[in-house]
């Protein structure tokens, strides 16, 4: 599924099967497509030289709260066609965000499509069915940043 990322350093910061599903039942979610695979293959970190994180189980249950103030605080996007309105959002989750602050959000009722929320647009996108077709147009679309060919993986370092 992740099989054109490349790990450069270490060590990996990993996350458990256990962990997820720990708070998939605690906040009535599931994961998209990948994510699992994703959290215990590489962890922490970020993906594509310096755009990329994906948040490890325990962030995205411990974020949860204070994300959905903010996000009821600060909404300023449109829905669109996706329909991922401020209401919608405030039952949502965040699961990993861009070094620009472009947050990757999913909605229970339907855990396999990823909004973004850009920080410099106006509008909720959809950045695709599933974490590996996420990733891919977070690199490749060039909406977000311009797209970038690299898929390399930093761990994060710990101190």
């Amino acid at each position: 599924m992740f099989n054109n990322i490349t790990i450069v350093g270490g060590p990996l910061v990993l996350s458990t099967l256990e962990e997820a599903s720990s708070v998939e039942a605690a906040l009535g979610i599931r994961f998209p497509i990948g994510y699992r695979e994703y959290v215990t293959t590489f962890g922490e970190g970020v993906l594509g030289g310096s755009f990329i994180r994906i948040y490890p189980p325990r962030r995205v249950s411990s974020d949860v709260i204070e994300w959905r103030g903010r996000i009821a605080e600060y909404w300023f996007w449109t829905p669109g066609l996706f329909g991922l309105s401020q209401e919608r959002a405030m039952e949502g989750v965040i699961i990993g965000d861009t070094v620009a602050g472009d947050e990757l959000v999913i909605h229970p009722k339907n855990p396999k499509k990823i909004f973004v929320l850009p920080r410099e647009l106006d509008r909720v996108l959809v950045a695709g069915k599933g974490l590996p077709a996420a990733i891919e147009w977070l690199c490749s679309s060039g909406v977000l940043t311009e797209a970038f060919k690299e898929r390399n993986f930093q761990p994060l370092v710990q101190p």
